[in-house]
């Protein structure tokens, strides 16, 4: 057979090959940390390989019926059909090979955050975390609330928590893979409860999500450039609901990037707490940086985690949801916001990934 017109397959269907007799190791399982990561690499190579696997039978399948029907009719009838099998084959190998996103097997750490609109976006952004909350329960992952500032109504002035899979998740199917384009401006529109003529208001909270970073030798954090300090956690109104000084707010000083936590009852869990989420800050940061330098986009035109975006309208009188950059509206709110997601992170999905094998074809 000639040259394989699909050569960048070849290194993903070795490395796939690798990982595999490296499983096949005992020493490896003695390093969980170590057995996650190849188990997930696995995991997002297998459907690249197994694309190839089966676009080279049908390569192969073509050929044969091709020479052989050069002397039998038979063999010659079955070129055409064939041939189709070949080409969508081929497809979908293409599609496979599309540059994907290096983080999208990783887990995640979701923060929301009022905005401007006081209680009635707390509240809101209360609701939000909810919504993460139930989608994060009907695909099976494991949720972890790191932080969370509470108004005075119930609602939530910012909450940090981080989502993770449970096992191994398919490619695509990991919290990143399907939360990514959350990050941005939600706004909201309803009759808040602070509101007695019964009108109806406007008001935003802001999403930010971050691969978790679970290796902690991938970001490497220098003690010496941390400040530490210790506080009392306290409740809504000030009210002091620890009685030691067990939260942790952490100071980056090379970037100026602060963190807090103050859920957890001991001081060395927040710490820790506080530690992963300033690793996966940074591991943005240096991804963005990265991209920027090369002139490239944070992922596609699709998804940013630039707060000033208003990427999505909930509308509660019409029980609608509407996304701003794909399109996407249907009028079942009430079932989105009860975790109902999957068909509005589908269409943003769709959108990247036509996006990406647009910019590799054009």
């Amino acid at each position: 057979m000639s040259a394989s017109p699909f050569a960048s397959a070849l290194p993903l269907v070795a490395e796939h090959a690798d990982i595999e007799a490296a499983l096949a190791d005992p020493a490896v399982h003695g390093d969980p940390t170590a057995l996650r990561r190849l188990n997930k690499r696995y995991a997002a190579l297998a459907p690249t390989v197994a694309a190839y696997r089966a676009w080279e039978r049908a390569a192969d399948d073509l050929a044969t019926a091709r020479e052989l029907g050069a002397d039998d009719p038979g063999f010659a009838e079955e070129v055409p059909g064939l041939q189709r099998v070949a080409e969508d084959a081929a497809e979908v190998l293409r599609r496979q090979l599309v540059p994907r996103d290096p983080d999208d097997d990783r887990d995640v750490i979701l923060e929301v955050k009022a905005g401007e609109g006081g209680e009635e976006s707390a509240l809101f952004a209360g609701d939000l975390m909810r919504m993460y909350l139930r989608y994060a329960e009907r695909r099976g992952w494991r949720t972890q609330l790191l932080d969370a500032t509470v108004s005075d109504l119930g609602g939530y002035k910012d909450a940090r928590v981080a989502i993770a899979a449970t096992g191994t998740p398919g490619a695509g199917e990991a919290p990143w893979a399907r939360l990514k384009y959350e990050g941005g401006v939600h706004r909201v529109q309803r009759v808040p409860v602070t509101e007695s003529q019964g009108r109806i208001h406007t008001s935003a909270a802001g999403v930010l999500v971050m691969p978790d970073i679970d290796d902690p030798t991938e970001v490497a954090v220098d003690p010496n450039d941390l400040k530490i300090d210790v506080f009392r956690s306290s409740g809504p109104g000030g009210q002091s609901v620890n009685t030691t000084d067990s939260a942790v707010r952490i100071t980056h000083l090379p970037t100026g990037l602060v963190v807090s936590c103050q859920n957890e009852k001991s001081q060395l869990q927040n710490k820790e707490s506080a530690l992963r989420v300033l690793r996966a800050r940074l591991h943005q940061i240096a991804v963005e940086e990265a991209e920027a330098a090369a002139s490239e986009q944070r992922r596609s035109q699709v998804r940013t985690v630039d707060r000033s975006e208003r990427i999505r309208t909930y509308n509660f009188p019409e029980n609608r949801i509407a996304d701003h950059r794909t399109g996407f509206k249907a009028y079942n709110l009430d079932h989105v916001l009860d975790g109902d997601l999957d068909p509005v992170v589908q269409s943003a999905v769709e959108a990247d990934e036509a996006a990406r094998l647009g910019a590799v074809q054009g």
